[in-house]
């Protein structure tokens, strides 16, 4: 049998990307992950799609397992010859009780191996644009658990030395506790009037912070509403925020935004807008199938592609379907030698590229209409072109072409399908007011939303709508939805800037 191993995996602060290389790759061998409450769940999906998720968090008064149990968990899956990630929050042995599970481990023989992740006690402070030390401002800090183990009958924490030796104090989970804190610090001589921030959520797109003084950090956290997970810094390192604000400056900072592309293409969108500040909700409102002719037609067409003058794609879904068919038959680009290539968009062309193929026709402008003039000086009577496509599309650019004397055959790649396993999720999403504008980025799209709310328009009327372009927000108003941004430029970017500018007017 296999032998058994786990990994103690720091999963960071919150924000995904700060998982470290080596955490990464350990994820990607997991048999079995068992998360915590802390961990994003985004990084599951560097984990293998057969692995097992178990989840084990814990969070004030809702423990999913218990400590002790947690550790005979990893004991009994790593006996079993499971590779075992433990996805922790933040560093593995800042308060994350990670050299207890170490030590069950090493106490039954498991072979384990500690990987340290970013602390949120420097990452949140970081986010929030306070350094947890700086020149002249703060020579030494100190990392201070707010939550104690209820089994002592004294705490273990100096307060009077904590409150004159170190120049920034940082608290983890100590939201519940801090009138005591607080309290602790100034009875023991700090100044009731030193800077001090919380900071929730740091690092990720919610992230809050809070700024106030020690002696009125418990009264402003109440008054707030500030709830945990935050951390708390105290010292004079706090007033470096009024410079080095950064994350919460984001031209998106505090807009949630839902992306109702295909699930394999949503990430794209996500990111770019994540980049900006934004909270992303992905909803797939498409799924991408296989087409209901099981690529009869696409098959045929590659089995005699010397036949063809032009091969058009119009999406990145044709692209990659194109190119998957034409490596199960053995073949690869160079099958295309014979013919001229079109691509309807950068994002199409750039899929091309990947492949080796530099497109001989991008229109300037990013729909059927244009590619059709695009081609016309290329075109003449008899010219045989291929267009594989989606199985559903407008035939504006086939029609177009047949009325210049082309002999245009369609190939189905792919049909698009409603995800319907996401309909209550989205339902939710836009009944709560949980969403600052939604995403369309095809008339699919629109239509496969239309279908997850039964039509219903009424719930979409209070949340913006953005379009990637005319025809997607054509699409729209045949619903009866107004949208409130139009791409000028219908790629991701065009997209992502549109929602920018109008941000900025709100």
């Amino acid at each position: 049998m296999k032998k058994g191993i786990v990994y103690l995996v720091g999963a960071g602060p919150g924000d995904p990307e700060l998982l470290t290389l080596k955490g990464r790759r350990c994820l990607a061998s997991a048999d079995i992950v068992v998360g915590d409450y802390l961990a994003d769940r985004h990084l599951l999906a560097l984990a293998s799609p057969d692995a097992e998720y178990i989840y084990v968090g814990k969070k004030a008064g809702n423990h999913a397992m218990k400590q002790e149990e947690i550790s005979r968990l990893l004991v009994h899956l790593a006996g079993e010859g499971k590779t075992v990630v433990r996805l922790k929050g933040g560093d593995p042995l800042v308060f994350g009780r990670g050299a207890e599970e170490a030590a069950l481990l090493a106490e039954n023989s498991i072979p384990f191996e500690i990987v340290p992740g970013i602390t949120s006690a420097i990452a949140a402070a970081a986010y929030a644009g306070i350094p947890v030390t700086s020149r002249g401002v703060s020579a030494s800090f100190a990392v201070i658990t707010g939550h104690e183990d209820p089994a002592k009958k004294n705490s273990a924490i100096h307060w009077d030395a904590l409150a004159h030796a170190v120049d920034t104090l940082v608290i983890l989970m100590g939201v519940s506790r801090l009138p005591y804190i607080t309290g602790e610090l100034i009875r023991y001589g700090k100044s009731p009037d030193t800077p001090a921030a919380l900071v929730r959520w740091g690092t990720k797109p919610e992230q809050k912070v809070l700024v106030t003084t020690l002696g009125k950090a418990a009264d402003d956290c109440a008054e707030a509403g500030m709830k945990p997970p935050a951390v708390l810094i105290v010292g004079p390192v706090v007033n470096l925020r009024n410079t080095l604000q950064w994350f919460d400056n984001r031209p998106l900072f505090g807009k949630t935004i839902l992306v109702t592309r295909a699930r394999t293409q949503a990430s794209r969108l996500s990111s770019a807008l994540s980049a900006l500040g934004a909270s992303c909700l992905e909803i797939p409102a498409i799924s991408i199938q296989d087409p209901c002719d099981h690529f009869q037609e696409l098959d045929r067409a590659l089995s005699h592609l010397e036949h063809y003058g032009w091969i058009l794609f119009t999406s990145v879904n044709g692209v990659s379907r194109f190119f998957s068919r034409l490596a199960l038959s053995g073949r690869d680009s160079r099958c295309l030698c014979h013919s001229r290539i079109g691509a309807i968009g950068s994002a199409t062309a750039e899929a091309l590229k990947k492949q080796g193929i530099s497109a001989d026709c991008v229109p300037s402008v990013f729909r059927a209409e244009s590619f059709l003039e695009s081609l016309k000086p290329h075109i003449q009577a008899g010219t045989e072109i291929l267009i594989p496509r989606a199985e559903k599309a407008r035939d504006v650019l086939p029609e177009g072409l047949r009325a210049l004397g082309a002999h245009v055959h369609i190939a189905a790649a792919y049909r698009t399908e409603t995800a319907a396993d996401e309909t209550a999720r989205l339902r939710s999403i836009l009944t709560s007011g949980n969403a600052d504008l939604i995403t369309f980025t095809s008339s699919s799209t629109v239509e496969n939303v239309m279908k997850m709310i039964s039509g219903h328009t009424d719930i979409l009327q209070s949340v913006p709508i953005a379009c990637i372009g005319p025809i997607t927000a054509d699409t729209c108003r045949r619903f009866g939805l107004t949208p409130a941004v139009t791409a000028e430029t219908y790629t991701i970017a065009g997209l992502c800037d549109a929602i920018q500018k109008w941000s900025e007017n709100q």
